[in-house]
């Protein structure tokens, strides 16, 4: 897996991420079902590097090599 994620993206990721795991578990009327597992995903990208909905359009936010 070749990174497709970084800088400013990457950090974005994991502020939103973080930030709407901690909606779904702190506000009792939060629309748990889709804010938790939206920031779970937002969190995995920005910790792995990689997103695959960047793939198909060829989208790297990494400077190239």
């Amino acid at each position: 897996m070749a990174r497709n994620v970084c800088g400013i993206d990457r950090a974005v990721r994991a502020v939103a991420g973080l930030g709407l795991i901690a909606w779904a578990v702190l506000d009792p009327e939060s629309p748990m079902l889709i804010a938790g597992p939206i920031g779970f995903v937002l969190l995995l990208t920005s910790v792995f590097a990689w997103c695959p909905v960047y793939l198909p359009f060829g989208f790297r936010s990494c400077k190239a090599k």
